[in-house]
């Protein structure tokens, strides 16, 4: 079964010097912290920002080329983790057919927000585990902890 989530927010961890997309149940209590590279938080940004930049990135490019063979993107679904990685796959329907995409979640969000999709999470993912993590790393964040994105 699958829940729908959105785009919470982005977060740095200067621990990892990664960045956590955070990603929460659209009606429900539920979170996802996902940990992502800068490349992909940046284009999540421009995303979430609706930035244009002046020549297609990667995730504009997808968009343009799924617009311009007339596919449509219905959704994007993070199916598992292994070993602490996720999976994605991303939903495309030509006609009657869909092909589904294999894809790392950070990219797949980035399409489904210039595409404008909606995001779910498998359910059995969203364990007690992830949500503890999460509250554990947010309780020794400072201040000084936090990131400029861009």
């Amino acid at each position: 079964m699958f829940v729908e989530m959105k785009v919470e927010g982005l977060l740095f961890d200067p621990r990892s010097n990664m960045y956590i997309l955070l990603l929460k149940e659209a009606d429900g209590p539920g979170t996802l912290p996902i940990w992502i590279g800068k490349p992909e938080a940046d284009s999540i940004a421009l995303a979430l920002g609706k930035v244009a930049t002046p020549r297609p990135l990667t995730h504009d490019l997808i968009k343009n080329i799924v617009d311009g063979l007339r596919v449509r993107i219905t959704k994007i679904v993070v199916t598992e983790i292994i070993d602490n990685t996720y999976y994605a796959l991303v939903h495309i329907a030509s006609g009657q057919k869909e092909t589904l995409i294999d894809s790392r979640p950070s990219d797949a969000v980035a399409i489904a927000l210039r595409m404008q999709v909606p995001i779910f999470v498998e359910e059995s993912i969203l364990s007690t585990k992830t949500a503890d993590e999460l509250d554990e790393w947010l309780k020794n964040l400072k201040p000084e902890d936090f990131g400029n994105i861009m």
